[in-house]
């Protein structure tokens, strides 16, 4: 029996795939900003920060990159509440991406930030700098300039990690998927569009990322 491929129930279920790509796109943005912001006060406290704190950051940072994402979702999910913190399936969803890409970008700018020259940091203090003054204007850009293509290499793995919040009902463009062809009968047909969006949003956000990073560090003419 020859299977007849049908793409007819786009018509029908394009909302749907619709909110389920904007959803995606909320969470690539609000993950990827607070995440690498995250990532970054914790690359700060690991490298330059005070001793009584680096303990604790070390200890969020092999928490997250040791255990499962989907762990990490159920957990927010499902086991915040017994603490008396409710969230909703995208709230936790937002959450859940923060907290695990913030663990991941820590590592990654840290390593930017211990390959800076020990000559800027003292160029900062005989400038009379603070130490925050010094990180900021003089360490941090030279730092993510290094470090930007494994920072944006890392953003696009977890958004594309980010499929599993269809499991605590989050309607992201997973969860269309699954919610079409249960009613379509078309899974192959559900799946591949689904696949071909992923695609396209993960060569877009490396685009826009690869942009950023031009627009942000320009490079130098050669001399």
């Amino acid at each position: 029996m020859t299977y007849a491929f049908s793409f007819s129930w786009l018509a029908e279920y394009y909302p749907v795939l619709l909110k389920g790509i904007l959803i995606t796109i909320e969470l690539i943005v609000v993950g990827g900003l607070f995440g690498v912001a995250l990532g970054t006060a914790c690359a700060w406290a690991r490298a330059l920060g005070p001793a009584w704190l680096k303990p604790l950051v070390s200890a969020y940072v092999e928490l997250i990159r040791n255990t499962p994402f989907l762990i990490q979702l159920f957990f927010i999910f499902f086991g915040l509440p017994s603490l008396g913190v409710r969230l909703t399936e995208l709230e936790a969803a937002n959450l859940a991406m923060v907290v695990n890409l913030g663990a991941y970008s820590c590592e990654i700018v840290r390593a930017g930030l211990q390959a800076t020259p020990r000559g800027q940091f003292e160029a900062g203090a005989s400038l009379a700098m603070s130490p925050i003054q010094t990180f900021r204007y003089i360490v941090l850009v030279p730092a993510f300039q290094r470090i930007w293509p494994a920072l944006s290499s890392q953003v696009v793995i977890v958004m594309l990690g980010s499929a599993v919040v269809s499991q605590i009902a989050a309607e992201d463009l997973t969860f269309a998927a699954n919610f079409i062809q249960s009613r379509s009968f078309r899974a192959f047909e559900a799946y591949f569009v689904t696949t071909a969006i992923y695609l396209a949003l993960a060569i877009l956000l490396r685009q826009v990322l690869a942009g950023i990073g031009a627009m942000i560090f320009p490079r130098r003419p050669a001399r």
